[in-house]
């Protein structure tokens, strides 16, 4: 009887009613609250504009790898290898300092996100191309990574809060290699530049092979891929738990 009438009470229902996560309902708040042209702007935080500049170094590599392309001046291709290098940093930095002003924002959350994918994804990509994974089956590899890279940044998205946490509130493990770790990629083309493994000079290391039709045609692919391919299944994996430091 009790339960009948508490159901009358509240309308005849007992579905239960989400609870509104607070802080997010003020951090929303603040964006509809505030009018004008530049209010974007205005509500930045400072951690919000480290995070812009990481993905400010994604851009900047591959228009560096663009001009390489274009001129052939190995120059714009250590620029393009180093900015990634310079993103990481930003990308270091952004939560060190949100922790430090004590401000986090939804905002700056997804920009994070949308920075790594640029710098750690987009950009090593177009880093690979330009050094000479330019066959066709090389660049559905290179598209796989950087889908997989998204796919990887949604999941943590996603799920982050369901990951065992300790005693500081920071999740124990990542699930999956996390997408920064791509930096080791543009490690391993830094190298190979350095050393003139690149497409004009001594060529790919480990050369490729033909599936299909002739030589240089759609069906070759460079055996370097298989790396790209491993790495892009490393960071979508489940059972793969990478303890974070």
């Amino acid at each position: 009887m009790t339960d009948v009438r508490e159901r009358k009470q509240n309308g005849g229902s007992d579905e239960k009613k989400p609870l509104i996560d607070q802080g997010k309902l003020h951090a929303l708040q603040q964006y509809q609250d505030t009018d004008g042209h530049f209010t974007l702007v205005r509500n930045f935080r400072l951690a919000d504009l480290v995070t812009i500049m990481n993905g400010f170094c994604g851009v900047f590599s591959i228009f560096s790898s663009g001009r390489y392309l274009l001129s052939g001046d190995k120059e714009y291709l250590y620029t393009a290898l180093a900015f990634p290098v310079g993103g990481m940093m930003f990308d270091y930095m952004d939560g060190k300092v949100a922790r430090w002003m004590n401000s986090s924002s939804m905002l700056g959350q997804e920009m994070d996100s949308l920075a790594d994918l640029v710098s750690f994804g987009v950009a090593p990509s177009l880093l690979a191309f330009s050094c000479g994974l330019r066959t066709m089956l090389d660049t559905v590899i290179l598209a796989m990574f950087c889908c997989c890279g998204l796919a990887r940044l949604a999941r943590f998205n996603a799920t982050v809060a369901l990951v065992p946490k300790d005693e500081s509130g920071k999740a124990k493990y990542f699930e999956g290699l996390p997408i920064p770790s791509t930096l080791a990629l543009v490690g391993m083309l830094t190298y190979w530049t350095a050393k003139g493994w690149i497409a004009g000079e001594e060529g790919i290391p480990f050369g490729s092979v033909t599936l299909w039709g002739e030589k240089d045609g759609n069906g070759e692919v460079h055996y370097a891929c298989v790396i790209f391919a491993a790495w892009a299944a490393a960071m979508v994996s489940k059972t793969l738990k990478v303890p974070k430091p």
